[in-house]
């Protein structure tokens, strides 16, 4: 490891922060935000109202940040990663839209999910409107290697996420497979959104892929913690309900490790509430329990960490400065964060 990483674990006296990345992408998330505001609109007041509902919600903009943070990193002088950011962050809205109609989730970032305010019928067809705007913005860039970049972590989120959907309620999901979930339904966005400064910046190869491996990393190590987080926090830090995944029967690593770990009947205990039969309060704080008793959460942490140390490993072949450093804090505050 390079001697200018920060090694895990970080300090508890300097905690890791996303302010450097803050810093280095405001005036650009500025520009970015202007087009997401000018795209969602619509004839129909219903679209804005409901793409607002969520795109107004709070959340990080992680994504279209890492967009601008990798132009930031290699140099690049333009103005078309702003359009392309806005693009990342429709093709991400758009599957948070359809996956709270998919989950039947009530809460997102907080607040009431689209599909509990406007129905399914109207978040799915808005989601729609919203891939549609993004591959405008796509085409409106000109360049065929960032359409493909893009349209292709567009199918692989799709991929991943009926892919989950088949792993759902079924115990014997194994790590391996939870990780091909991830890769594809979380980390390929984050990949394509690093990886698309680099072409607009017209970088070599090595670049490129080293922007690509940061970000699906990131990706991973990101819903990792996610995933560890609805075992491991409260309901108003999450910005959901505290037990979500574990009521929807989703295989989660933290699950996976328990039963993996667990006795013969803690194992019994995991069928039936991974099948749907064991779901209510009691149960939940039983399945906490467990993967407490197995050091489950720390142990998907670990993990996390591991992808993000890969991460930051990923661009030490930029020279350091402030855009480095951002990426760099990023990825130590991913697996830092309790929300």
């Amino acid at each position: 490891m390079p001697a200018d990483v920060l090694p895990f674990p970080r300090s508890p006296e300097t905690p890791a922060s996303l302010e450097p990345m803050l810093a280095i992408t405001a005036q650009g998330m500025n520009a970015v935000n202007a087009v997401i505001l000018d795209r969602m609109q619509s004839e129909i007041p219903l679209i804005p109202a409901l793409a607002g509902h969520l795109i107004s919600g709070g959340g990080k903009r992680l994504r279209p940040m890492l967009t601008l943070a990798g132009a930031e990193l290699v140099g690049y002088g333009g103005t078309r990663q702003h359009k392309l950011a806005a693009a990342v962050e429709f093709i991400h809205t758009a599957t948070l839209l359809h996956d709270d109609v998919v989950d039947g989730s009530d809460l997102r970032r907080g607040k009431a999910a689209a599909n509990i305010i406007f129905g399914n019928p109207a978040t799915v067809l808005v989601g729609d409107f919203l891939f549609s705007r993004a591959f405008e913005l796509m085409v409106e860039d000109g360049s065929l290697k960032v359409l493909k970049i893009l349209s292709n972590a567009s199918a692989v989120i799709a991929e991943g996420e009926v892919d989950q959907l088949t792993a759902q309620r079924r115990i014997e999901t194994s790590e391996a497979r939870y990780l091909q979930i991830i890769r594809a339904k979380t980390a390929a966005l984050f990949a394509a959104a690093t990886r698309i400064a680099a072409v607009v910046a017209e970088c070599d190869e090595e670049q490129e892929t080293a922007l690509d491996e940061y970000g699906r990393n990131l990706g991973v190590a990101f819903q990792l913690v996610d995933d560890a987080i609805d075992y491991d926090s409260d309901a108003a830090a999450m910005g959901k309900t505290r037990g979500d995944d574990f009521r929807e029967g989703k295989m989660t690593l933290p699950v996976i490790l328990a039963y993996a770990r667990g006795s013969e009947g803690e194992r019994a205990f995991w069928k039936a509430a991974i099948g749907g039969h064991r779901t209510a309060d009691a149960d939940l704080a039983e399945a906490i329990r467990l993967i407490a008793k197995y050091d489950a959460v720390d142990a998907t942490r670990d993990r996390a960490r591991h992808f993000a140390q890969r991460a930051i490993d990923a661009i030490s072949i930029f020279p350091e400065g402030k855009a480095r450093s951002a990426m760099t804090e990023a990825a130590l505050f991913a697996v830092a964060r309790g929300y």
